[in-house]
């Protein structure tokens, strides 16, 4: 009787553990990539509304993540285009600058490296590189066309 007992606890307590275990490993758990491009949507939405620190601390944490994400699955040209933008958005623009060109070495009309390239362009006062950006996207017809277009003629500010 009491081999019975054990038996069936045996049973019954493995089968719920498989279940459990298989539970949690149904792909619900968010990639590297995917958590930092929600942070880095927060942290525009924080820039947007002037509230600059919280907007600093998502890319910091984006940051993180993308470097992650870089590290599991190397060369992504969204991967790269998302370093370089939180990495220029955080002030160090060389090392953005590094990020995005790496991304058009395998994308070379990926429509976020060319916009956001030519914006940090323009921060960096390289404009004739922020048009070439520009000629690029030119027959995109994409909203990455107009923004860059409407900061290189000043009719709106890049944060940085």
């Amino acid at each position: 009787m009491i081999l019975k007992i054990t038996f069936i606890f045996l049973f019954f307590f493995t089968f719920t553990t498989n279940s459990y275990s298989a539970a949690s490993s149904s792909g619900t758990t968010k990639s590297y990539y995917d958590r930092a491009a929600k942070l880095i949507t927060d942290a525009k939405k924080y820039e947007s509304k002037g509230k600059d620190k919280k907007a600093k601390k998502r890319y910091e944490r984006a940051l993180k993540f993308l470097i992650k994400s870089n590290e599991e699955k190397p060369n992504q040209a969204d991967t790269l285009n998302y370093l370089g933008f939180a990495t220029r958005k955080l002030g160090d623009y060389k090392k953005g600058e590094e990020y995005y060109l790496l991304g058009l070495k395998i994308d070379p009309n990926h429509k976020g490296i060319n916009e956001y390239l030519g914006e940090l362009y323009v921060v960096t006062n390289r404009i004739n590189l922020a048009k070439e950006r520009l000629n690029i996207l030119k027959s995109c017809n994409c909203e990455e066309y107009e923004e860059l277009k409407e900061i290189i003629e000043g009719k709106k500010q890049s944060k940085y």
